[in-house]
């Protein structure tokens, strides 16, 4: 009954705040969610690493471990990307970004958070810090088809990631009064995003249920599937081997569609809103059984 219990605690704030972002959609439907996109690029991703890295206990040597199993599930990731948009006969680069970046930070982040406490926290940040970073970098690239550094020089999440791995590394301490500025600023980004997911909802539409559907299931279902596969392979256990495992379930991020919108032909955009919608309503019943998984076996 207490692994129940728990479960509600965990997912209940998450799924609650969504929900008041898909109310508010539905009372007032041109609701721009800009500022909160805006705010959430240049301020809260950039302040809720630094504090989930830097206040969290955890080690550099458990960030740097489970940055690389975020690569190397990544890649495992865009693989089955590839495989699945080829037989879809899709546009592999454009339409790639949402099966490989998933929702780690403005969903993944709190539910580990909720579930394993401070801990959960920072090892989560290490493998969303990886999704931020691709976001801003691959995601871009991929949806333009063109290569920019100045993309990644202009990115905030870079240069919070570098900051806070010197920290990590050098076993400095933050000073107080800045680790309370980035944790308001990176709790404030989580429930405006999470209100600014429930919103998209009733704001994106779905344009073919078939192929979105085949897609998602990449996503929400093979997504956990390759998590638990390197569980597994690399015989990890405890706490971080759960966020790892909650993190890989997570549904396509929804900023995989604001920067199609903004770099990839209307067909494509359309695509990518259609695999995030149905992904995100396939989570609502995939991940609450993939966290209580990890709470039964990896505590």
């Amino acid at each position: 009954m207490d692994i129940y219990l728990k479960l509600f605690e965990v997912l209940f704030p998450v799924f609650f705040i969504v929900g008041i972002g898909y109310f508010l959609g539905k009372k007032k439907s041109d609701i721009d969610t800009t500022f909160i996109t805006n705010y959430s690029a240049n301020f809260g991703a950039p302040a809720l690493f630094i504090f989930a890295i830097t206040s969290s206990g955890v080690t550099f040597g458990v960030f740097s471990e489970y940055f690389i199993y975020s690569v190397i599930a990544l890649t495992c990731f865009a693989i089955t990307g590839i495989i699945f948009l080829f037989f879809m006969k899709k546009d592999i680069s454009r339409e790639l970004p949402p099966f490989f970046l998933p929702n780690t930070g403005n969903m993944g982040i709190p539910i580990c958070l909720f579930a394993y406490g401070s801990l959960g926290m920072g090892v989560a940040a290490a493998i969303s810090s990886l999704v931020v970073l691709l976001h801003f970098t691959a995601n871009i690239f991929l949806a333009s088809k063109k290569f920019d550094i100045k993309v990644i020089l202009k990115s905030p999440s870079t240069y919070a990631v570098i900051i806070s791995v010197l920290f990590l590394y050098f076993d400095l301490e933050m000073p107080k009064f800045a680790i309370n500025t980035v944790m308001l600023l990176g709790y404030t980004m989580i429930v405006l995003i999470l209100m600014s997911l429930g919103v998209s909802l009733t704001q994106m539409k779905v344009f073919s249920i078939r192929n979105s559907l085949i897609s998602s299931v990449a996503r929400v279902i093979i997504g956990p599937i390759i998590g638990f596969a390197l569980i597994k392979l690399f015989n990890l256990s405890g706490y971080a081997a759960g966020v790892l495992l909650i993190q890989s379930s997570m549904p396509s991020a929804i900023l995989t569609y604001l920067i199609a919108s903004m770099y990839s032909p209307k067909k494509i955009v359309d695509n990518i809103s259609s695999m995030i919608v149905v992904s995100t309503l396939m989570s609502l019943i995939t991940v609450p059984i993939i966290v209580f998984i990890a709470l039964k076996y990896f505590s």
